[in-house]
């Protein structure tokens, strides 16, 4: 009886993700289908450009999805916030708060063929543990996206 080959090209993102794969972090314009099931990489959040992250992904009160991204970079935190509405031209107001204090606030319209937009900023990484959440309203739909890092 022959054993069947398995290429990568047949398993699925989730078992491409527990073999190792790379993480994708590109105003999510490049993750691929399937990568916004969130999930975590690295360690142990410390500073000095380590590749520590963590995604986060959820439902927003309508129909468009949200995902959040913390990592470190050189001693501080690098955050992503996205919000994926599968229709361009819609503007959202959005903010980050930073254990509980705003640490950016803005708005921002969707585009492209998915109808997304994301926003990143760099924060202080303060010690002990940091609460980030990711917020953003449009027309009565609210997504939010908190991760402690």
């Amino acid at each position: 009886m022959t054993k069947p080959i398995l290429t990568l090209a047949a398993l699925s993102t989730t078992a491409l993700l527990a073999l190792g794969a790379p993480a994708y972090a590109s105003h999510g314009a490049d993750d691929p289908a399937g990568d916004d099931h969130g999930g975590s990489h690295g360690g142990s959040h410390g500073g000095g450009g380590g590749d520590d992250r963590v995604i986060k992904t959820g439902s927003c009160s309508d129909r468009a999805d949200w995902k959040l991204k913390v990592k470190t970079d050189d001693g501080r935190l690098e955050v992503e916030g996205e919000v994926d509405s599968n229709k361009s031209g819609q503007t959202w107001a959005w903010k980050i708060i930073d254990n509980g204090a705003i640490a950016a606030r803005g708005s921002s319209t969707t585009g492209g063929r998915s109808g997304s937009f994301s926003v990143e900023r760099k924060l202080a990484n303060q010690a002990g543990t940091d609460t980030v959440v990711f917020r953003a309203k449009r027309s009565g739909e609210v997504c939010t996206g908190t991760i402690a890092f």
